[in-house]
Parts: C-alpha cells; sequence; structure tokens
C-alpha cells in the first residue's frame, strides 16, 4: 500500500466519518422505522403474525435495500452484492459466534428444516445467478415472487398451527397516532441519509485504499449493517430465548438475497462482472459453505455452544484478514 499524503489521510479520515455516520443513522433510522411502523399496524388491527412477517421483516432489511439499491445506482456493484453476501456471513459468523458466548443457543431441528433449506435455496440461486454476469429485472422479479410465497407458506402454516411469531415488543416511546408518523418519516429519512453517507464514504475510502468497493461492501458495510441484528440476538440470548436467535439470523439471511437482491435487480440490472468478479468467484461460495455449516450444525447437533461461537468469531477474523491482506499489497 503507498504512503498517503496528509491530504489524502485527511480526505480517508472524513470518508471514514461518513461511514460512520452513516451507520448511526441506518440503525436509529431503521429502529424508528420498526417501532413507527408496529405501532401504526396495531393501531390498524393488524396481528403479531402478520406484523412479524411483514413489518419487521421489511423493516429490519430496509437499511441494506437502500444501501444495494443506491448503491447499483452509482455503479457499484461490488457494494451492492458484497454488502448482502457479506451480511449473511456476518450474520452467521459474527452474530452467532459472538451470541453463542453468552449461553448456548438450542433448536429443535425439525422445526427449523424448512427454512435452514429456504437459506441455502435462496443462497444457491444467488450464486447461480452471479455466474451469468448479469441478474436482470426478471430474475429479480422471480426472487421477490419466490419471497412472497415462501412468506404466505409460513402465513399459512403458522395460522392452521394457531401460532403467533415473536415476542411481544416494547411499547414505543410515542402515544399518538401523530407522533408515530412523524418517527416513520424520520426514520426513513434517517435510512436514506445513512445508506447515502455509508455508500459515498465506502466508494472513496476504496478509492484511496486501493481495494474493490467489493471489498468495503464485505466487511465495513457487511459488519455495519448487522448490527440491529446483533443488538436484538443479544438481548434475546440473555432472555434465554435462543428460538428468536436462530429464527432472527435465518429469517435475516433469506430476505436479504431474496428481497433485497431481488428489488434491487428488479430497478435496475445488476452487473457483476468485472467489478464483482471476486464475489461470483470466491466469497458468494464462502458464504454457502458457512450456511451448509451452520445448517448442519443445527440439523445434527441442535445447537451453537461456547466453543463452536468461538470457532466461529475466529473463522470470521480470519475471513476479514484475508480479505485485506490479499488486496492491500
Amino acid at each position: 500500500m503507498q504512503e498517503l499524503s496528509m491530504t489524502t489521510m485527511e480526505t480517508l479520515v472524513m470518508a471514514f466519518g461518513a461511514m460512520g455516520l452513516g451507520i448511526i443513522l441506518l440503525v436509529k433510522g431503521g429502529n424508528w422505522t420498526v417501532d413507527a411502523a408496529i405501532f401504526l399496524a396495531k393501531h390498524m388491527g393488524v396481528s403479531r403474525l402478520v406484523i412479524g412477517l411483514t413489518v419487521v421483516a421489511f423493516g429490519t432489511s430496509l437499511p441494506e435495500l437502500v444501501i444495494s439499491v443506491n448503491s447499483n445506482y452509482q455503479n457499484l456493484p461490488g457494494i451492492a452484492l458484497g454488502n448482502v453476501i457479506g451480511s449473511n456471513t456476518a450474520n452467521i459468523l459474527l452474530v452467532i459466534g459472538a451470541t453463542a458466548l453468552i449461553g448456548t443457543l438450542s433448536v429443535i431441528p425439525r422445526l427449523v428444516i424448512r427454512d435452514l433449506s429456504m437459506m441455502l435455496v435462496a443462497t444457491l440461486i444467488l450464486a447461480g445467478l452471479m455466474k451469468y454476469g448479469t441478474i436482470g429485472h426478471l430474475a429479480g422479479l422471480l426472487m421477490i415472487i419466490i419471497l412472497l410465497l415462501y412468506t404466505f407458506w409460513i402465513y399459512r402454516k403458522a395460522s392452521v398451527s394457531g401460532i403467533e411469531t415473536g415476542e411481544e415488543s416494547e411499547e414505543p416511546f410515542f402515544k399518538n397516532l401523530k407522533i408515530s408518523v412523524l418517527f416513520l418519516i424520520l426514520g426513513l429519512l434517517g435510512i436514506t441519509a445513512g445508506a447515502e453517507f455509508l455508500v459515498r464514504g465506502a466508494k472513496i475510502s476504496a478509492a484511496i485504499i486501493g481495494v474493490p468497493d467489493a471489498v468495503i461492501g464485505l466487511s465495513i458495510i457487511a459488519i455495519g449493517t448487522s448490527l440491529p441484528e446483533l443488538s436484538t440476538c443479544l438481548v434475546a440470548a440473555g432472555k434465554k430465548q435462543t428460538d428468536i436467535v436462530i429464527g432472527n439470523i435465518v429469517g435475516s439471511n433469506i430476505f436479504n438475497i431474496l428481497m433485497i437482491i431481488g428489488m434491487t435487480a428488479l430497478l435496475k440490472p445488476i452487473q457483476t462482472g468485472l467489478a464483482a468478479a471476486q464475489l461470483s468467484e470466491l466469497d458468494i461460495w464462502i458464504t454457502l459453505a458457512v450456511s451448509l455449516i451452520f445448517a448442519a450444525i443445527l440439523f445434527f447437533y441442535g445447537k451453537i455452544n461456547r466453543f463452536i461461537g468461538i470457532i466461529f468469531l475466529g473463522a470470521y477474523t480470519v475471513y476479514m484478514v484475508s480479505i485485506f491482506a490479499f488486496y492491500i499489497t
């Protein structure tokens, strides 16, 4: 890596500052958006089940969606794809790994087979599409349709079983309709502004450091957009609600691929050529391998203990170091 002049260093610091501000706005804006949307849904008499399957699921993935759409329109497919691929890897190795340090995460294997299978299928779909060089409008539409059918299937299964998914959320700090609408708007504005700061900061940082934008998407942006999942999982683990932890991560990974990549491609085709070559040749397969290992552990072992958590965190550290060591020479 070449030595940086003071002016270049100042620009790099400002770029990282913009990325930090972007992450803060994304997290805060995401929280406000979800809280306000839940309040409005309850006000309109929507059930907890529907809220969990739609409002919360969509709301928590909104920051990643805005980042990917924004990046793709700025001709930065590496960030658009790296954001999702890196986030899915971080969700398993970083979030699950860190959460397992608090306590063992246990599940009943037969209850998670459907969702784990869907996560693997979604990852395979993305890996296959990336080999073609372009993820077009039709592919994006099909991904969204698959997600809608999957969500409807879950809803029907849960309705027949009389299940209400998700825990009862804490009461938001606003108590009336007007305030909730205000915070919904502020949340959406925060997400939009945060995504802009994050993407622009990442673009400048990548240019100065001399790495592909995909590397920034796989690392800094992916970790930043995984912070809400990390926070939610740590709180749930502290309350011994380990099923919520596993469900949150598996559901998030499914949504990340089918909704975010699907919607991004539907709005504008994603070019997965030279700019994102590393992603299609290596990183998507790492994500698939990590997902397979995660699914196999849950299916055959039924739990993620502290030892496995440490291995996950170690593997993620090695992965992050290897990414930058390979490109910064």
